[in-house]
């Protein structure tokens, strides 16, 4: 998505735009709140952003919200906190509406269970355990502030909050709560896993199409005042 948006924005920015985004997502994951930061050389017009971007973007990409941000402005490092979503589908029948957006296990879950096996997965933690092979050139310390898990009819939401998300992370988390879920395993597994820092004793990664980017979290002082010509924008999309 992020180069998608970088060539539309091309005739507007120049060439030599800068197009930061808060998240990366993999192909086949969703964003209901994605946010991206645009260096320019020339000034723009937030309105004007807002409106030629969604005139030529794909029909699957829109931008909400353009405002102008301070200098110093990065979608990436300067979020305090992202928030995750994964669906899953306990459906007998697998729906033609959701096969693009849930990960269909058949099995009925055990919410309770998963419930149980995620509560050691709060605080500051290494998730080693849970980061994609890809991922580790950086550091595997992440602090998750909350991992809530809901029913509704014959879909569970796993929603995740952390200051940092490895590669794959919440995937992984989530293929190994399903194996809770489906009582292949006990819930204190999943404290051993992840203390054992050895992403082989994980469960497998849940596929992207279950997962959603729902929101990131800057702290709001940083966009009080007046901005000057100088400043990015800060694009919601």
């Amino acid at each position: 998505m992020q180069g998608v948006v970088a060539e539309a924005l091309r005739p507007l920015a120049g060439p030599d735009l800068r197009l930061i985004g808060a998240s990366r997502t993999d192909a086949g994951v969703h964003a209901l709140g994605q946010v991206a930061s645009l260096h320019a050389a020339r000034l723009l017009d937030p309105r004007v952003v807002r409106a030629a971007l969604n005139a030529t973007l794909p029909a699957d990409i829109r931008v909400l919200a353009a405002r102008a941000a301070p200098s110093k402005f990065d979608a990436r490092r300067t979020a305090r906190l992202k928030r995750y979503a994964y669906v899953l589908s306990e459906a007998p029948v697998a729906s033609p509406f959701l096969y693009r957006y849930a990960w269909r296990v058949a099995r009925p879950l055990d919410v309770d269970l998963m419930r149980l096996g995620a509560r050691p997965l709060g605080g500051e933690r290494d998730f080693s355990a849970f980061q994609a092979a890809a991922g580790r050139d950086r550091s595997p310390v992440c602090t998750v502030h909350s991992v809530r898990i809901v029913r509704r009819r014959d879909l569970v939401a796993v929603l995740v909050s952390a200051d940092a998300f490895l590669h794959h992370m919440v995937r992984n988390i989530v293929g190994t709560l399903v194996e809770v879920g489906h009582r292949r395993r006990p819930p204190g597994w999943v404290a051993e896993v992840l203390t054992g820092r050895d992403r082989r004793r994980a469960g497998r990664t849940a596929p992207p199409q279950g997962l959603f980017l729902v929101s990131v979290r800057y702290p709001e002082p940083l966009f009080a005042g007046s901005m000057d010509q100088s400043q990015p924008l800060r694009l919601k999309l």
